[in-house]
């Protein structure tokens, strides 16, 4: 049976008032909670947006008139989960919610009804999304045009004119500053090919496919091709499948179930196809979703057993190299090195110590714990650009603990975080002595892979 014609509240109802039902109210969540310690209020906090979601799916409060702003500002770090001592699936309850007011506005859209004001920012900024998760993020080789386009803008002079004149600025803040920290990117031609299969270095472990992501592919294929190269020295052979896709996170994220199921189920045949034993990552949000792929496909058995069986497979290449190491390091690297936790890494995927131990076995390298590494950075996805006032709160607050660990290299393991590191570095004033990396180019470095 379809859902598409039951009204946004009934089908809120169906698929969370029970997850809803579970919490307890007891506060548990509340210390974990990035935007609730930001913001103090109620709305802003798991339990808060839990009683909204169980109002709107009981037809007692309007889905985006009361429930869609708490909800949007939530950046989905799902710490909550981790510390409810009764189990409430956050991350699924926030994804239903989000498909409920993705619903209700595009019933409003297609009965000419306003879901918000005419000509407001928000509707600038909803139509941008749209375009994005649409026209983009779903087609790699539009993907990987951008990455190119974006190496001829840096390349060119133009990102020097573009600064300079403020133009970017003036269209987006958000976007002016994240600008002003993206990596250098390679030349295409060194991104990893889809379809080629690299053979391991000595003694074959294992063959892995690897998942090349969207950005990472399009815009840091330089960390995917030094995560190849690791791969390699690990003992893996390497297939890039062919024909794999977006892993879905930002459309499931903002309510698109029927992309983000559309894009699973390409991911999922294009991997089955290697035959390989593990489907490694290495971004950690993108592992997140890749792991939880089996909740897409609910009540589609056929689909789900697949899914659940390609989540079973699906692996951060931290988890992987700490599994095969060592690692066959080259140099003494005279740092003292702190770590970030990707939230979804931690949080879902459930690796935390994987990363770490391989930043202490770095020889001559200093680890230094940050307090609060657990805690979000504020990236979440796109939340930085859609929120970034309220992203950069949580980030300047976070800059004050990673400051006291004398570090002159930051690690993390999700391309949006290392984003988001490298504009807290740059916002705190810490750029002269430290630098923000990928777990994966730390690695390569001590490696002596360039």
């Amino acid at each position: 049976m379809t859902t598409a014609h039951i009204p946004s509240a009934e089908k809120l109802r169906a698929s969370a008032h029970e997850d809803a039902n579970r919490c307890v109210q007891c506060g548990y969540c509340l210390p974990v909670c990035p935007t609730y310690a930001s913001m103090g209020k109620e709305t802003a906090s798991p339990r808060g947006r839990i009683n909204l979601v169980k109002l709107a799916a009981e037809g007692k409060i309007d889905i985006l008139e009361h429930m869609a702003g708490p909800l949007d500002l939530c950046l989905g770090c799902r710490a909550c989960e981790v510390a409810c001592p009764v189990g409430v699936p956050y991350g699924r309850l926030l994804e239903s919610a989000k498909e409920a007011i993705a619903d209700e506005i595009r019933r409003k859209s297609e009965s000419g009804e306003p879901d918000r004001p005419s000509g407001s920012a928000g509707s600038l900024k909803e139509g941008l999304k749209r375009a994005a998760l649409e026209h983009l993020f779903p087609h790699p080789g539009r993907l990987r045009l951008a990455g190119s386009l974006l190496r001829l803008y840096q390349k060119s002079g133009a990102a020097r004119l573009a600064r300079a004149s403020g133009v970017i600025r003036r269209i987006s803040p958000a976007m002016a500053a994240f600008e002003q920290v993206l990596p250098e990117a390679e030349s295409p031609r060194t991104r990893p090919k889809a379809g080629a299969r690299y053979p391991a270095v000595g003694e074959k472990k294992a063959t892995v496919a690897f998942f090349s992501g969207c950005l990472m592919d399009a815009m840091m294929h330089r960390v995917n091709r030094l995560s190849v190269e690791l791969l390699r020295l690990a003992g893996c052979e390497v297939v890039i499948p062919e024909h794999q896709k977006c892993c879905g996170a930002l459309h499931a994220h903002q309510g698109d179930m029927e992309t983000a199921r559309k894009l699973a189920g390409a991911n999922i045949a294009a991997f089955e196809a290697t035959g390989a034993d593990w489907y490694v990552n290495n971004a950690g949000g993108c592992g997140a979703m890749l792991q939880e792929y089996a909740l897409l496909f609910k009540g589609d058995a056929a689909m789900e057993e697949r899914a659940a069986a390609f989540a079973a497979k699906s692996r951060d290449i931290s988890w992987v190299l700490h599994r095969l190491g060592p690692l066959p390091f080259k140099k003494e690297w005279k740092v003292t090195i702190t770590y970030q936790d990707s939230c979804h890494l931690r949080n879902v995927q459930k690796v935390h110590e994987e990363p770490r131990a391989l930043i202490r076995s770095i020889p001559g390298a200093a680890y230094a714990e940050c307090e609060g590494a657990e805690t979000c950075c504020a990236s979440g996805g796109i939340y930085n650009l859609l929120h970034f006032e309220e992203s950069m709160r949580i980030l300047d607050d976070k800059m004050l603990k990673v400051k006291d660990t004398n570090a002159s290299v930051l690690v993390t393991a999700n391309p949006g975080c290392l984003l988001q590191m490298k504009l807290g570095i740059k916002r705190s004033g810490l750029g002269g002595r430290m630098r923000a990396v990928h777990l994966v180019e730390a690695l390569a470095e001590a490696c002596g892979i360039e």
